[in-house]
């Protein structure tokens, strides 16, 4: 129990595995905590003073059962025998690993296609900085951006574990402290020698992270780590809301054609950051055509790679096991046919990634040499270093060859010596190796025999050249595997001097496993190469959801034109029924633009995109119990949202504004949105805004640059028919009884709903343009009503509006 406390008190927020014989316990308030987490049992062994509570699991199996514990955010410490002390002795006891959710880098605990990022962030006078390290691929990055930036920063990382104030003090988050950090540790003396000259938070976010990386035994030094300075206005951010409307973890689905784990934790990291930059997009569209056209030799070549970029970081953790070292191997001796189908390519955006190949021939012909094709699964089993590569220990099995072939033909060499027909040479874990002789001859016995043991029915004895021998063989495996590890280490760390090479390479080979992935998606489902342009522009012909059209027979998806931005154009209510495409409709506008500033091709048989710096979806209705938020407070929230943080160049989709209050509430606030955006000088943006308040179409009357469009129907009868074409006009009818029918509502229910739409429309007949609910426009010709409408009330500040309104009391004052 003292070497227990010694390893809780040097991790007090951890559960410690401590191992006793054949299990892992775990004790007290760490028991308590980690039994229902791991699903195992609760128990309990007497303790001075009562019994402690206590749960254990197999030392063969921990692993399991540390994952569970790191997949609900605790921290796990092992405690492991290390050695023997000798004789009947108390086992040593030390702490061998220390396991967080951000740190770990076995396979146990990851998923192969997505990044396991450790973040440390914090903001300070309305800036933030963060680092972020996915210490199972060896990427260090930093960046300094505005506070209200990092919800969205962290939701597109979505780490494993967080680093902020107040859990870490604020005073380590010191940028000075954060330089000396990175030069100590990585030899990073000049930030601005990675490009952080102008991001001081990040570089103090990323000294903690390091001091926390160190603090939990994780190997840093120069090179072991890729580091680089990023600018988060280089991608589009992306809110919760648009990345659950849009379903990118679907379209990832759709997407993945890679062939490595690497290829596919960068096509998830694309998908989830589409670019702001026309040249890089341009380079990604111009690589992906190319491959579309030629890519067969290059994915074939990729196969063997398996994940290079955490077997690098494993053998540079010292955690490699022989048979990720034979994987590593394969992957080496792939990369000259993967630099050789590369090096044909002509687009930049290839021939840049070819270039960073590096074959590392000297390593792959000694990690060959040196470890066997098939080695055991743990390398304390011994058995994986190649005969011939080590005299040493070609030495130690030779003399264990030699000594188990002495002991072997002892008994015959003796019983010839001594003419004894009957004697035996024996074993036993007791005794070691003996020589036994009945009673009735051990009177033969030769003087060097030495008596051992006796029996009832004979004598054993050893001899001195037995004694040595049998050392010779059972010391052997010991110094065999002692030896084997040694070599094993050496060879570990010849690929930590290696690392640069090899992340380098491995960050090539994920970026053309990537683009040969879209393009390999592309001609598969038919898709077409976009015109990213700098315009605000938005035009796209027979466009197509990705996703819907996945899940319905091939030619049986309707598309659709949108045109956006170039004719006057910038925003288009649309109306129509439910269930007749509105919300596809919408979806597939902003999947498209995501695709095509991602570098991908794009459903669609033409599209010419102006770059859009934000994507916003304000879609159904849904509530947030959690928060203590209804369906209504949610929608007014995501559209609040939208409105604060949109620029001229922000798309803008809103599938339904206001139906969550009454009819009159909803309607005012959806048209005081519409007028909003499409009045500010700070919007303006492409905007589709669905509706079922059809009065909103009036106001493509008054509005320049909104248009009327509709999702088209066909009335046959009492029945309806969805045609999912948006063909121009507005909707002066939802069918939402007709809808309600196809649910399959009890007939009764229908009829009536029947019935009391005709009394309601006879009451105020729908048609009639003179009955529908009025839209309130301000009275022409008022120039202080005008001046009061012009005002940016959510941009102004207290003092400010103070200030308006005394000079519009005065206006009004000197009035007639």
């Amino acid at each position: 129990m003292r070497q227990y406390w010694a390893a809780k008190r040097s991790h007090p927020d951890a559960i410690v595995l401590f191992r006793l014989g054949d299990f892992f316990e775990i004790f007290f308030e760490d028991a308590v905590a980690a039994a229902p987490i791991m699903g195992v049992t609760l128990t309990s062994r007497p303790a001075t003073g009562g019994r402690m509570p206590m749960c254990g699991v197999p030392h063969h199996s921990w692993q399991a059962y540390a994952g569970k514990l790191l997949r609900a955010g605790r921290k796990v410490v092992v405690c492991d025998q290390v050695d023997a002390a000798g004789g009947k002795s108390l086992l040593r006891r030390e702490v061998t690993r220390v396991l967080t959710p951000g740190t770990v880098v076995e396979d146990e605990y990851l998923e192969p296609g997505k990044s396991n990022w450790l973040v440390a962030a914090w903001a300070r006078s309305g800036r933030a900085g963060l680092a972020a390290c996915d210490v199972s691929t060896g990427e260090l990055q930093m960046c300094e951006l505005a506070a209200e930036r990092l919800p969205a920063e962290l939701l597109r990382l979505s780490p494993s574990e967080v680093l902020t104030p107040p859990q870490i003090e604020e005073y380590r988050f010191d940028p000075e402290r954060g330089r000396r950090t990175l030069a100590e540790l990585l030899g990073i003396q000049y930030p601005a020698s990675i490009g952080a000259q102008a991001a001081p938070l990040g570089v103090g976010a990323a000294g903690v992270l390091l001091e926390y990386l160190k603090q939990n035994g994780i190997r840093l030094e120069v090179g072991t780590l890729r580091v680089r300075t990023y600018s988060p206005d280089q991608v589009m951010p992306l809110d919760g809301a648009t990345i659950r409307n849009l379903e990118l973890g679907a379209l990832f689905a759709l997407l993945d054609r890679t062939l490595t784990p690497m290829g596919a934790r960068l096509l998830r990291g694309w998908l989830w950051a589409p670019l702001c930059d026309l040249e890089t997009i341009e380079l990604r569209l111009g690589a992906v055509a190319e491959l579309r056209n030629e890519r067969e030799s290059l994915r074939q070549a990729l196969v063997p790679i398996g994940d290079l970029e955490r077997l690098t970081s494993r053998a540079i953790q010292a955690l490699a096991t022989p048979r990720e070292l034979v994987s590593l191997r394969r992957a080496i001796e792939a990369l000259p046919e993967v630099a050789r189908s590369a090096a044909q390519a002509s687009t930049p955006g290839l021939t840049r990634w070819a270039a960073m190949i590096e074959p590392l021939p000297e390593l792959c012909e000694q990690l060959k040499r040196a470890i066997v094709d098939d080695p055991p699964a743990v390398a304390r089993a011994g058995g994986f270093i190649r005969p011939g590569f080590d005299p040493a220990l070609d030495g130690i099995l030779e003399a264990s060859k030699e000594a188990r072939a002495w002991i072997a033909g002892l008994e015959a060499e003796e019983r010839q010596r001594t003419g004894i027909k009957n004697l035996k040479v024996g074993y036993n874990r007791v005794f070691g190796y003996y020589i036994e002789i009945a009673n009735q001859n051990t009177g033969l016995a030769p003087d060097h025999y030495i008596r051992k043991q006796t029996l009832a029915g004979g004598e054993r004895y050893l001899t001195p050249e037995l004694k040595e021998n049998e050392a010779i063989v059972l010391n052997a495996e010991q110094h065999r595997i002692s030896r084997e590890l040694e070599l094993l280490r050496s060879l570990l760390d010849e690929i930590t001097d290696a690392a640069a090479a090899l992340r380098s390479t491995a960050q090539a080979l994920a970026e053309l496993d990537t683009l040969s992935s879209l393009a390999e998606a592309a001609e598969e489902l038919g898709w077409t190469r976009p015109r990213v342009l700098s315009n605000l522009g938005l035009a796209i012909s027979a466009g197509r959801h990705p996703l819907v059209e996945a899940a319905v027979s091939v030619g049986d998806f309707v598309t659709n034109d949108v045109d956006l931005g170039l004719d006057g154009t910038r925003m288009v209510i649309l109306t129509g029924p439910n269930m007749a495409g509105k919300s596809t409709y919408l979806r597939q506008v902003a999947l498209i633009v995501l695709l095509a500033q991602c570098g991908s091709f794009v459903p669609a048989a033409s599209a010419e995109i102006g770059i859009v710096d934000r994507i916003f979806t304000r879609v159904g209705a849904h509530d947030d119990l959690a928060a203590g938020m209804s369906t209504f407070m949610v929608e007014m929230t995501e559209t609040a949202s939208m409105l604060n943080q949109a620029t001229p160049a922000s798309l803008l989709i809103f599938d339904e504004v206001g139906r969550g209050t009454s009819t009159y509430d909803g309607l005012s606030i959806a048209q005081a949105v519409v007028e909003y955006i499409h009045d500010s000088s700070r919007l303006g943006c492409r905007t589709l805004f669905a509706t079922h308040y059809h009065e909103l179409t009036a106001l493509a009357d008054r509005l320049p640059g909104v248009k009327n469009q509709r999702v088209e129907v066909l009335e046959e009868g009492d029945t309806v028919r969805f045609l999912h074409r948006v063909v121009p006009g507005g909707a002066d009818r939802s069918y939402g009884i007709h809808v309600a029918a196809l649910a399959g509502l009890p007939s009764a229910v229908v009829a009536r709903a029947r019935q009391i739409l005709g009394e309601l429309e006879a009451q105020r007949p729908l048609e009639a343009p003179e009955h529908q609910l009025g839209l309130p426009f301000a009275p022409p010709g008022d120039p202080l009503a005008s001046e009061i409408e012009a005002l940016e009330l959510d941009r102004l500040t207290p003092l400010e509006a103070l200030q308006k309104l005394y000079e519009i009391r005065s206006q009004l004052g000197r009035r007639p």
